[in-house]
């Protein structure tokens, strides 16, 4: 059966009621336009829903039956409406988000937290991963909206990617090195000092060793960790040169805890951003954070 679902709607109308009056005055339709919407959805049933009384209508042992499945739809119908409602004034919903430890920390926080004073009963869910990894979590949908460094990455074509900041990375010391400032250092020169860097892997290792390849130059650090902060913090204890995001260390740097070296070869900017996949409609949460960030 093909049947209008106003039919529905004004049957369950009567029904709650069981006077045509009631109905009417709830749906704003006129009495007739009611009995004739009821007497159509009767005919295309095949069968009586209700009966005539003094105080107006009662349902049919058949037209009962009928109800219980209509009153369960109906508040269905009710409660998806609620819900669709909910998740646009954003009183409930999820994020879930894939980016770098680093990224989390330097650069999404304060967003975060700009966006959970606003929304807290919106759930958030961080991932961290590779880039490769979260492009097809993004594709599949398990996740809503990747956070990552843009230069240098083969974006495929379902993904749309947006920039939001530039970051400028550099080389710092601790107050043991400062002999080094008054020295404008060459990349080649850089490999004659205790060298602290990210693994390789690492967004940020990919973009130095690909920087220093293009101009003829492979470094070899002394020390390696896969964590961004601790490059920052072994570097404070004076173990040696670290490469370094200039933009994360700010507080460092104005109270000289660490200390800037110059090279002569002009290391470029990075992009930041975020990617959202062009297979799914972000949600009304993740267009909210997307809006927060735009700002």
């Amino acid at each position: 059966m093909n049947i209008n679902f106003e039919l529905y709607r004004i049957f369950y109308a009567v029904a709650n009621h069981g006077n045509i009056t009631k109905a009417s005055n709830e749906l704003c339709i006129s009495q007739p336009a009611i009995s004739k919407s009821i007497k159509k959805l009767e005919e295309q049933l095949g069968g009586k829903l209700f009966v005539r009384n003094p105080r107006g209508v009662l349902l049919t042992e058949e037209g009962k039956e009928f109800y219980n499945y209509i009153k369960q739809a109906m508040e269905c119908i009710s409660s998806a409406e609620n819900k669709f409602s909910d998740l646009i004034h954003l009183e409930s919903g999820c994020i879930k988000i894939g980016a770098t430890t680093t990224l989390v920390k330097e650069y999404l926080l304060p967003f975060l937290n700009s966006f959970i004073k606003k929304y807290p009963k919106i759930n958030i869910e961080i991932s961290t991963n590779t880039s490769t990894i979260l492009f097809n979590q993004l594709r599949n949908g398990s996740i809503d909206i990747v956070f990552l460094n843009i230069d240098g990455k083969n974006i495929p074509n379902d993904i749309c990617v947006e920039a939001c900041q530039e970051v400028q990375d550099c080389f710092v010391v601790r107050k043991k090195y400062t002999f080094l400032l008054d020295k404008e250092l060459s990349l080649k020169d850089i490999n004659n000092y205790p060298l602290i860097v990210q693994s390789k892997g690492s967004n940020t290792r990919s973009f130095l060793d690909d920087f220093c390849l293009n101009h003829n130059i492979i470094l070899t650090p002394n020390i390696e960790i896969a964590s961004y902060s601790l490059v920052v913090e072994f570097t404070k204890l004076g173990l040696g040169i670290g490469y370094v995001t200039k933009d994360y260390i700010k507080d460092e740097l104005n109270n000289q805890t660490l200390f800037k070296i110059p090279i002569k070869e002009k290391i470029p900017k990075r992009s930041l951003g975020y990617a959202i996949s062009k297979r799914h409609e972000a949600n009304f949460s993740t267009k909210k954070l997307i809006e927060i960030i735009n700002k």
